[in-house]
């Protein structure tokens, strides 16, 4: 090898590691194209923030299945930034089940891709130990996140549960031939008591090693270098400590995020002055280790309030000057009346959604340029 070769090794090699120090992300082999999306989300996020709605492809208010449809673009003419897709049909179910949900999910993350849009993917994971779903039930749940840490009676079974996400996440390639980067969100809201991962039935101890083993198992030994890790309390925290109780360490997380629909407005409780100190602590610890930062699950259940997107979610979104990158509102159910988080024609809330879509704040898909390329110290 000549010296210029070896000089631009030594600089390729430099700037790499530079990158992941920089912007703190945890995979030092991720795609170009992951490095790209984590990048441009923290520089994104110092003056926009995307919008994001969960299952917004797949299914609406009133409609299931349609092609090209999103709620969200009835009502802008534009898809989300970022869609939400769910990994809980990827385990828990027979394989040709799980195969067929590998199908839809794939098509589902490809064609976000193809149009320059970014999903996030959150885990409903049904308990592997026991009856009951991703619920805690009395009587019936076994508290299972002491069964599936490494050495747990469960774990092989865990592994092959994590195989199965894997194998999803190496197949999503887009028409370029590249894999699609995903935010993976796993045990979300792990604070609260509703799920079988919840607070109530999980040491931190035994909570902080299944994380861990779930992201190095992944990247290290599955191969899997196309998600970016999220994690994501309920809003029950009110400092950076409580908030940190179970965080894994910064070697496993690349984005910090909080889920909070009480302080929005849930049974008339609107409360922006702690929604705000809340997600505070949120951007505040992202900017302090270089992380991505983010309001991962909100939203108006039925949306009664007709001015609840620019008085009540934008006023949150753009104070304190936070560096948020994303902010998600919930699925549309397809047959429920009252269940949606986002707006269609017609309803209530969406003359005001249109002023929040045309606030230069907000990023929709229209808006979002190359958010997978980034040129960076002559690397990309």
């Amino acid at each position: 090898m000549n010296k210029k070769a070896i000089y631009k090794t030594v600089c390729t090699i430099t700037f790499a590691l530079m990158g992941n120090i920089i912007f703190g992300q945890i995979d030092k082999d991720a795609t170009k194209e992951t490095k790209a999306l984590y990048k441009n989300l923290k520089e994104i996020s110092k003056k926009n923030i995307l919008f994001a709605h969960q299952h917004a492809t797949e299914y609406g208010h009133g409609w299931n299945g349609d092609v090209n449809r999103s709620d969200v673009k009835s009502v802008t003419g534009s898809y989300p930034a970022m869609v939400g897709v769910d990994f809980s049909g990827l385990s828990g179910r027979p394989e040709a089940d799980i195969e067929k949900t590998k199908e839809d999910l794939r098509k589902n993350v490809v064609d976000t891709y193809n149009r320059g849009g970014v999903t996030t993917a959150a885990w409903h994971f049904s308990n592997p130990a026991s009856e009951g779903g991703f619920y805690w039930k009395d009587g019936v749940s076994l508290a299972s996140m002491a069964l599936i840490k490494p050495g747990g009676s469960k774990h092989e079974e865990y592994k092959e549960i994590l195989k199965n996400i894997a194998d999803f996440a190496n197949s999503v390639k887009g028409r370029n031939g590249k894999l699609a980067p995903i935010i993976f969100r796993p045990y979300h809201e792990f604070d609260g008591e509703w799920f079988w991962w919840g607070k109530p039935y999980t040491s931190r101890e035994d909570f902080i090693a299944v994380w861990q083993f779930t992201v190095s198992y992944l990247k290290d030994t599955l191969g899997v270098h196309n998600f970016i890790y999220a994690y994501s309390p309920d809003n029950k925290f009110n400092t950076e400590e409580e908030f940190l109780e179970r965080f894994p360490g910064n070697d496993y997380v690349d984005m910090v995020g909080m889920d909070n629909y009480g302080d929005f407005g849930r049974d008339g409780d609107y409360n922006i002055e702690r929604a705000i100190m809340k997600l505070k602590i949120v951007s505040d610890y992202g900017i302090k280790n270089n992380k991505l930062a983010a309001l991962t699950e909100t939203g108006l259940e039925s949306i009664p309030n007709p001015i609840w997107w620019t008085e009540t979610l934008l006023k949150v979104l753009k104070s304190e000057n936070m560096q948020l990158s994303y902010v998600l509102v919930w699925r549309n159910d397809t047959q429920s009346p009252t269940h949606f988080y986002a707006p269609f024609p017609g309803q209530v809330s969406a003359p005001d959604f249109l002023k929040f879509y045309n606030d230069p704040y907000t990023i929709f898909e229209k808006d979002l340029k190359k958010i997978y390329r980034r040129k960076f110290l002559g690397i990309f």
